[in-house]
């Protein structure tokens, strides 16, 4: 993910603007295998997503534009072969959009700020909220919460006053 975050001039952790590209613009700056389900809605295959079964402690990002999207803890191994969460991080981080492709009507998920695809909710999920997030690994970035603490750290270091 580092050269996706690199040759990506809209990827922020901590921009919350709307990013508004062309088609011709991700195709550009998205692997392709990131554009397929992003901006052509498509789906990886099951079982086949790192994070599937993973159970680091950490926040999942938007691989298009590193939008926060899902904590750790609200990840559940759901057996359906994608990573699966029973709650976003915020009502915004996340926008849902009726799906009636493939002869099914279903709920679409797309990232609250650059709108990329990330998969479907359902009402099959646990407590508390009752909601299965099925997500294509593909979209998702994640950064372990040590990573982010040691991050946080050195930047914040104490610095000498003048």
């Amino acid at each position: 993910m580092d050269s996706l975050k690199k040759n990506n001039p809209v990827y922020s952790k901590t921009d919350t603007a709307k990013v508004k590209l062309t088609e011709d613009e991700w195709k550009k700056i998205l692997p392709k295998n990131v554009y397929g389900i992003a901006r052509m809605k498509g789906t990886e295959m099951p079982w086949s997503s790192e994070f599937e079964k993973s159970s680091e402690i950490g926040t999942y990002y938007c691989a298009a534009c590193g939008n926060p999207l899902f904590k750790s803890d609200t990840k559940f191994e759901s057996g359906c072969g994608w990573p699966s969460f029973y709650e976003p991080i915020s009502k915004t981080s996340i926008i849902n959009t009726v799906d009636k492709t493939h002869g099914m009507l279903r709920t679409e998920v797309q990232c609250g700020r650059c709108e990329a695809h990330l998969g479907h909710v359902f009402n099959d999920g646990p407590p508390p909220t009752g909601l299965r997030y099925c997500i294509n690994g593909v979209i998702l970035d994640f950064e372990k919460a040590k990573d982010a603490e040691k991050k946080y750290s050195e930047e914040n270091k104490e610095k000498p006053a003048n």
